[in-house]
């Protein structure tokens, strides 16, 4: 094999590792993004949910002392944390905007209203608890 080809060779062998593993590197830790050893309860009526992939997310509007309106964020697990708990993207759980909820979550580190999403209870009485490792699956 001559130098440039081997050249060659390992230059696309080089891209072709850093295409694969971008997705890899792309994804993050529960852990890092919120605070493991704390939780928030916050109720509020659903404003937006998004069943997209790999995690969906709920919005809720939430009232505070002085009747002022403030959103929350909140990311939920991948398609297999929301199955298990109950969820999926075919039924939307019975979840839409206007439904009043509460949710416990564990809070963003940087002090934001949002958090990720360890429970859900609607105001019909179901409740949907969400196990996640501290990789978010």
């Amino acid at each position: 094999m001559t130098r440039l080809r081997m050249s060659r060779a390992l230059f696309t062998s080089l891209l072709c590792a850093l295409v694969v593993s971008g997705p890899v590197l792309a994804h993050h830790s529960v852990q890092a993004q919120f605070d493991i050893h704390k939780s928030v309860s916050i109720s509020g009526t659903v404003a937006k949910i998004e069943w997209i992939n790999p995690h969906s997310y709920l919005t809720i509007n939430v009232k505070d002392a002085d009747g002022k309106v403030q959103k929350w964020a909140f990311e939920l697990g991948g398609a297999n944390a929301l199955r298990r708990a109950g969820l999926s993207r075919a039924d939307r759980g019975g979840i839409k905007p206007g439904d009043q909820v509460t949710v416990t979550a564990l809070p963003a580190r940087d002090g934001s209203n949002s958090g990720f999403l360890q429970e859900l209870k609607i105001a019909d009485g179901r409740a949907y608890k969400f196990t996640t490792d501290a990789n978010g699956q």
